[in-house]
C-alpha cells in the first residue's frame, strides 16, 4: 500500500470510528442502545449517503470476526453439561423456530409477490434467522444471557448457526447458473460438520490446553492475548476452509475451554476486540443501506419488514407457549428474535449468483433485513411495559458470573486456602482465582476449582461475577496491590465488601486510605497465637494471657495511627514493647511465680 492509500484508509476510520463515538454515545443516552448508533453512524457515511467511506462489502466480510469472537466468548460460558441439558431447546424449539418461520414467510412471498417458488425459498428461508450479532449483546447487557430466558433464545440462535449448512444445501440444490461450480452434496457437508467438530474438541484437548498453560507458566501476558485470538482464528479457519460455519468452529472452541481454568482470562482477553469488531460490523451494514432503492420501492421495504418482524415474533411467541414459557416471556422471545439476520446477506448472495433472484432483488432484501434490525431496540422500548421484565422472578442465574458465588477470592496460596476453607465451612459459595498453573494443578489434585487469570485486572474481576459479588479478599501479596486499583475495583463493584491480605506494616500503611473493610496482616495473627501458645505454656492464666495480648494490640494500634498521620514508618518508636511492662502506668501486672 502506497502513502496515498495508507492516508486514505486511515481517514475512512478516523470518520468512521469518529461517527460511531458520537452517535453510539447519543443513542446510548436516549436508551437506544448501541447497535442502532452503530448501524446509523454507517448509513450516513456510507456510499448511498455522504460517501465519504467506500467498499461496505469488504468491511463486513472483516468485522465479520466479530461475531466469530462473539460466538466463542458465548462458548466459554457453556460448559458441556450445561450445553447437554439444553439439547431439547436447541433441537426442538430451533427446528421448529427456523423452519415454521422460514416456510411461513417463504409464502408470503410466493403468494403476494410475483417470485417463483425457487425464488421465494430462496429468500424466505433465510428471513427465518435472526441477528446473533445483535441479541447476544443485547442478552448479556441485560443480564439474561444465563438465564432460562435467554438460554432458550441462545438455542434458537444456536440451531439458526447450524442451519447454514443446510440452507446453503437447499440454495444449491436449486441452482441455475451452469457456470457455477458444483457444491458437495449435503449428506458430505454432514459429515464433514462432525469430522470438524471431533478435530476441534481433540484439539482443545491435547493441543489447546497445554498451550495455555506454558503460556501461563511463562506468564507472557500478551502471548496469552495472542493466543487466545490465535485459536478463535484458526478454528474459523478451519470450518471455512470446509465450506462450514466460522462461527460455529469458534463456538466449539470456546465450549471446549469452557471447563478450564482459562475461562476468565480468555473473556477479558477477546471481549476488546470483540466490541470494536461487532461496532465495526453493524457500521458495514449500515453502510449497505440503498437508499435509492428503498426510495423507488418504500412501500414494498416497509411493508415486507412489518411483515417478517410480525410473522416471525407471532410463531416463535407460539412455540414459546408450547414450550411451557409464561406468556410474558414468550411475547418478549418472540420481539426479540423477530427481525432478520446477518446471515442473510451471505444467502441472499448466493442466491443471486446462483440465478435464483436478481442482484436488485437481493439488494432489495438486504435492506429488508437491515430495516427490520433498526426496529428491534424500538420495539424493545415499546413493549417493555406489558412483556416480562428483565429479572422475572423464578429465573435463577448461573453460568460465568462467579456460578452464583457470593465471594471472589483471588490468590489461591496458604492464605487464601485458609480464607476459601473458612467460607466453604459456613456454606458461602466462593470463586477462586490465581495466575499459578502449578498451584492450580494441584489444587484441582485435591478437588478444588481454581480459575486462572490475573486478579488485579478489573475486566477479568467482572467476567469472575464481582458485580453480584458481597465479598471480594484479595489474599495476594498486598505488594501487588494499590490505592488507585482498590478504589477502582470499590467504584467498579459497589455492593462487594473489599477485604485484603497484607504482607507487613509497611502494606498496611501504604494502603490505609484504601477502601478496604479490613485490612490483615499476614505475620501478625501467627506470631499471636504463637505467643499465646508460649505464655500458656509459661503457666500464665487466660486472663493475664488476654491482657498481655490487648496491650500489645492498643500500643500497636495506636502506633499505626501514628505513623500514618506522620507518613513516617519510623515515628511513635516509643511505643513499641522493647522490655518487659512492670505493673501500674496501665502496663499488664506480671504473673505470680506460681
Amino acid at each position: 500500500m502506497d502513502d496515498h492509500g495508507q492516508a486514505f484508509l486511515l481517514q475512512e476510520y478516523f470518520f468512521l470510528f469518529g461517527t460511531a463515538l458520537v452517535f453510539v454515545l447519543l443513542f446510548r443516552r436516549l436508551g437506544l442502545g448501541a447497535t442502532l448508533g452503530y448501524l446509523l453512524a454507517g448509513a450516513v457515511l456510507g456510499p448511498y449517503a455522504l460517501g465519504l467511506i467506500g467498499d461496505p462489502q469488504g468491511k463486513i466480510d472483516f468485522a465479520e470476526l466479530g461475531i466469530t469472537l462473539l460466538l466463542f466468548v458465548v462458548g466459554l460460558e457453556l460448559a458441556p453439561r450445561r450445553l447437554w441439558r439444553m439439547r431439547h431447546e436447541i433441537f426442538g424449539l430451533g427446528l421448529l423456530q427456523v423452519a415454521l418461520c422460514g416456510l411461513a414467510l417463504s409464502a408470503v412471498i410466493y403468494f403476494f409477490t410475483p417470485f417463483t417458488l425457487q425464488a421465494a425459498l430462496a429468500l424466505g428461508l433465510p428471513l427465518g434467522l435472526s441477528s446473533t450479532a445483535q441479541v447476544l449483546p443485547m442478552l448479556q447487557s441485560a443480564g439474561r444471557l444465563n438465564s432460562p430466558f435467554g438460554e432458550r433464545a441462545f438455542a434458537i440462535l444456536l440451531f439458526q448457526d447450524l442451519s447454514i449448512i443446510p440452507l446453503i444445501t437447499i440454495i444449491a440444490a436449486m441452482n441455475r447458473n451452469p457456470a457455477l461450480p458444483e457444491g458437495p452434496p449435503g449428506w458430505q457437508l454432514a459429515g464433514m460438520t462432525v469430522l470438524a467438530i471431533i478435530g476441534l474438541v481433540a484439539a482443545g484437548r491435547f493441543v489447546i490446553r497445554p498451550l495455555f498453560r506454558l503460556i501461563g507458566n511463562l506468564g507472557e501476558r500478551e502471548m496469552f492475548v495472542f493466543a487466545a485470538l490465535f485459536t478463535v482464528i484458526a478454528s474459523a479457519a478451519l470450518m471455512e476452509a470446509l465450506g462450514l460455519s466460522t462461527a460455529l468452529g469458534a463456538f466449539i472452541a470456546g465450549v471446549m475451554l469452557a471447563d478450564s481454568p482459562y475461562r476468565h482470562e480468555l473473556e477479558a482477553d477477546v471481549e476488546p476486540f470483540r466490541s470494536i469488531l461487532l461496532g465495526l460490523f453493524f457500521m458495514a451494514v449500515g453502510m449497505m443501506i440503498n437508499m435509492a432503492e428503498i426510495a423507488q420501492h418504500p412501500l414494498f421495504v416497509v411493508s415486507m419488514a412489518l411483515v417478517l418482524i410480525a410473522t416471525k415474533a407471532a410463531i416463535i411467541f407460539a412455540l414459546g407457549l408450547l414450550f411451557r414459557m409464561k406468556w410474558r416471556s414468550a411475547l418478549a422471545l418472540g420481539f426479540l428474535l423477530s427481525q432478520g439476520g446477518e446471515f442473510g446477506f451471505v444467502l441472499f448472495s448466493q442466491a443471486s449468483q446462483a440465478m435464483l433472484v436478481e442482484s436488485e432483488a437481493a439488494s432489495l432484501f438486504g435492506a429488508i433485513v437491515t430495516l427490520s434490525m433498526v426496529t428491534t431496540p424500538f420495539l424493545m422500548m415499546a413493549t417493555r411495559r406489558f412483556r416480562e421484565a428483565p429479572h422475572g422472578p423464578k429465573e435463577e442465574r448461573e453460568g460465568p458470573r462467579a456460578d452464583g458465588a457470593s465471594a471472589i477470592v483471588v490468590g489461591y496460596g496458604r492464605f487464601g486456602q485458609t480464607v476459601a476453607q473458612v467460607l466453604n465451612a459456613a456454606d458461602i459459595a466462593v470463586t477462586l482465582i490465581d495466575n499459578d498453573i502449578e498451584m492450580i494443578d494441584i489444587a484441582g489434585g485435591f478437588g478444588a476449582k481454581v480459575w486462572f487469570g490475573d486478579g488485579t485486572r478489573l475486566d477479568l474481576l467482572r467476567q469472575a461475577g464481582c458485580a453480584d459479588a458481597q465479598i471480594i479478599a484479595f489474599c495476594i501479596d498486598g505488594e501487588q496491590l494499590d490505592e488507585a486499583f482498590l478504589h477502582a475495583v470499590h467504584a467498579a463493584f459497589p455492593k462487594a465488601e473489599i477485604y485484603a491480605r497484607v504482607y507487613d506494616r509497611r502494606s498496611l500503611l501504604r494502603l490505609k486510605e484504601s477502601p478496604v473493610r479490613f485490612m490483615a496482616r499476614e505475620v501478625m495473627g501467627s506470631a499471636v497465637t504463637l505467643s499465646r501458645a508460649i505464655l500458656d505454656g509459661l503457666g500464665l492464666s487466660v486472663e493475664d494471657i488476654d491482657r498481655a495480648e490487648s496491650t500489645y494490640r492498643a500500643r500497636d494500634k495506636e502506633r499505626l495511627s501514628l505513623q500514618h498521620e506522620a507518613r513516617d514508618i519510623r515515628a511513635a518508636r516509643d511505643r513499641i514493647i522493647t522490655q518487659p511492662l512492670r505493673a501500674g502506668a496501665g502496663a499488664a501486672p506480671e504473673p505470680d511465680e506460681s
